[in-house]
């Protein structure tokens, strides 16, 4: 396991059960790489801001033809490997986690509470090297995407 910081690791930002089962090779650039650092390094601050609570990344870097595969918009983070999807039971629901964030000193980029169907998650992004975070904040669900969060 390639470790990039105590609680989070190379393979965890990688791994996509689509990827396996549609034979994508997922394998990230190393510029890429040198971002999903910064990520993790941002995923630890927030896990302190949610009182330690363990992360659980369902979506990390995803390389072109795994983005398609997956329905993801055409200029996601997740294709620069700047964004994942995480949520952190421990802590409480995907909703509960995008107000603590959205209400925390974190300069992230995007903070979107996402729903699809019963599947609730949060997605987290980071600003490019350089580039000042945006601290956008959006819902995106069944109703489309609206600005700010909504239940």
């Amino acid at each position: 396991m390639t470790a990039f910081t105590e609680h989070f690791t190379l393979e965890e930002f990688v791994r996509s059960n689509s990827a396996h089962i549609l034979g994508i090779n997922n394998t990230p650039t190393p510029a890429i790489i040198v971002n999903l650092r910064r990520l993790a390094r941002f995923n630890e601050m927030v896990r302190l801001e949610l009182g330690g609570a363990a992360i659980t990344i369902s979506s990390g870097y995803r390389c072109p033809a795994l983005n398609r595969a997956v329905g993801g918009a055409s200029k996601s983070a997740h294709l620069d490997g700047l964004a994942n999807d995480f949520i952190a039971p421990a802590f409480g629901t995907p909703f509960a986690i995008c107000q603590k964030i959205e209400k925390s000193y974190l300069h992230f980029d995007q903070l979107i509470y996402e729903r699809a169907g019963a599947t609730v998650w949060v997605h987290l992004g980071i600003a490019a090297e350089g580039k000042k975070p945006r601290r956008q904040v959006l819902t995106v669900d069944g109703k489309g995407t609206r600005i700010g969060l909504w239940q």
